[in-house]
């Protein structure tokens, strides 16, 4: 069986998922052969793997950082949060159920018994697995149900390294009191700390390593300085609430890309291939107020109740500002949820989303949809149509879309990836394609798509244009950021000889 790694944290947000990711990549440059895990996540940031099923995007990136293929196995539970109580449950890749909290704990026997299947699997195929916990290790309450934190590391029989985020404060606290928090046990499981986002000069922290280390009889592993300029997708939509958001400001030398921030938004990450763009400003807009006839391109991303955000859309008056920029000659880019509301109607006659069986669209694009009772899910390539570029990525949807009259033309031309089964049109492009709609995620991915996407831009405002910056660098610079600032020899020679 595998060696095992654990990223646990002292809370959510606090650069666990980006510890695994880096940990991953620098695994496999060393020639182990790595895969990443964890028990369950909650997200509605998902990702379709080689078996079509549905894991969170986080455990995509760090297969991708592991030059591996993701797989349900992976993540076997993911929780996809619908309503403030309840959430999809995805079961190794599949809907299993809608279930609010206290009924999935009834069926945490059957939902262990599926993560240790998955994690042996793994285990058996893998010489290191890198595991990731969920949100804070020693919530005191949730200890009795718990899957993914410390009940996970000891199945594993893992080396475990706490990551502390210095830069909201209370490291201390943090560290020591989750520490102080554990079981005897679980210290034992403790390889040690990581600290993440420090700013400024390390050697002023001098003394406060020295003072965990008394207080714990642990090393501090790794101070890791904060950084802007590595791009690696993050795991949820923390990152686009409105208190976390930046706004950067846009101009006539830059591509400024405004992005609706849904209040179900999901799969987010869709759009950050434009961020490593060094001319593309992104930013992410929820009031109208904030809105800039400036912005060269609205992006409607995905959503994980389009029934409620056609209504929000409505009450806010986004839809008239959204309606407008359309009529003016505006880009608009709709990505799945984002798409059927561009549409005319959503109707939900199975009660999918909502008990209103129809909500009308923002009605920029010709086309009806029809909330169904099974989901596709699949992994897609093809090109799009007039373009001739090509794309890969996954579609995750409960709708059909269907366009209606001849106003409208099929956006892209798709065949399921690694198959040599029939093809279809996807999506839905009117006039000359400033304002087009998809069911494809991660189609910013696309190196071909994207660059042409921004050089288009560009040449209408008279830029030069670019070549896109490619994904696969940024994992190299990210081992490579961890290796210069923390102790991974100590951390992988201890996990290989359970020294810890």
């Amino acid at each position: 069986m595998a060696r095992a790694i654990m990223v646990l944290g002292t809370g959510s947000d606090v650069g666990k998922s980006v510890t695994a990711t880096a940990l991953c990549r620098i695994l496999n440059r060393k020639g182990y052969s790595v895969a990443p895990f964890k028990a369950q996540n909650m997200s509605n940031n998902s990702f379709v793997t080689v078996e079509g099923g549905e894991i969170g995007r986080a455990q995509a990136v760090q297969a991708e950082a592991a030059g591996i293929l993701p797989s349900v196995h992976m993540n076997p539970i993911l929780l996809k949060p619908s309503s403030v109580r309840g959430s999809q449950i995805v079961l190794q890749g599949k809907v299993m159920a809608q279930l609010d909290t206290m009924d999935y704990y009834a069926l945490r026997p059957r939902l262990r018994e599926a993560v240790i299947e998955s994690y042996k699997k793994l285990a058996r195929e893998y010489e290191v697995i890198v595991i990731e916990g969920a949100g804070s290790c020693c919530e005191m309450n949730l200890k009795e149900n718990d899957l993914v934190n410390f009940s996970m590391a000891e199945a594993a029989g893992a080396a475990c390294i706490l990551v502390a985020d210095i830069d909201r404060g209370g490291v201390f606290a943090q560290i020591i009191g989750s520490y102080n928090l554990m079981t005897q046990e679980e210290r034992r499981l403790i390889l040690g700390f990581i600290i993440n986002k420090f700013r400024g000069d390390s050697r002023l922290f001098d003394d406060g390593i020295t003072y965990i280390e008394n207080a714990t009889g642990r090393p501090v592993l790794g101070l890791v300085p904060y950084y802007r300029d590595i791009s690696i997708d993050p795991e949820d939509s923390v990152v686009v609430q409105e208190e976390r958001c930046t706004y950067r400001p846009i101009g006539p030398n830059t591509i400024n890309i405004g992005v609706l921030r849904l209040p179900a938004i999901s799969n987010f990450t869709d759009i950050e291939a434009l961020k490593r763009e060094s001319d593309v400003i992104v930013n992410y807009l929820f009031r109208p107020g904030e809105w800039s006839n400036l912005y060269d391109c609205l992006i409607i991303p995905g959503t994980k109740n389009v029934m409620e955000d056609a209504s929000w859309l409505v009450k806010t008056g986004w839809g008239e500002i959204i309606r407008e920029f359309a009529r003016k000659g505006g880009r608009i880019l709709g990505i799945c949820g984002g798409y059927q509301l561009m549409g005319k109607r959503i109707i939900d006659p199975y009660g999918v989303e909502s008990d209103q069986e129809r909500q009308d669209g923002l009605d920029i694009l010709p086309i009806e949809t029809v909330l169904g009772t099974e989901k596709v899910v699949r992994r897609v390539t093809g090109t799009c149509i007039g373009k001739e570029t090509e794309i890969t990525g996954y579609e995750i949807h409960m709708g059909r879309s269907n366009i209606l009259g001849d106003m409208g033309r099929p956006f892209l031309e798709v065949h399921e990836l690694d198959t040599e089964g029939r093809s279809w049109l996807d999506g839905c492009t009117i006039g000359d394609g400033r304002v087009s709609g998809t069911y494809v995620h991660g189609i910013l991915d696309s190196p071909g798509f994207r660059g042409e996407f921004l050089n288009s831009i560009r040449r209408q405002k008279g830029l030069k244009e670019r070549p896109p910056v490619l994904r696969s660098h940024e994992y190299d610079r990210l081992a490579d950021y961890f290796e210069a600032c923390c102790d991974i020899d100590k951390i992988i020679n201890s996990c290989m000889r359970g020294a810890y």
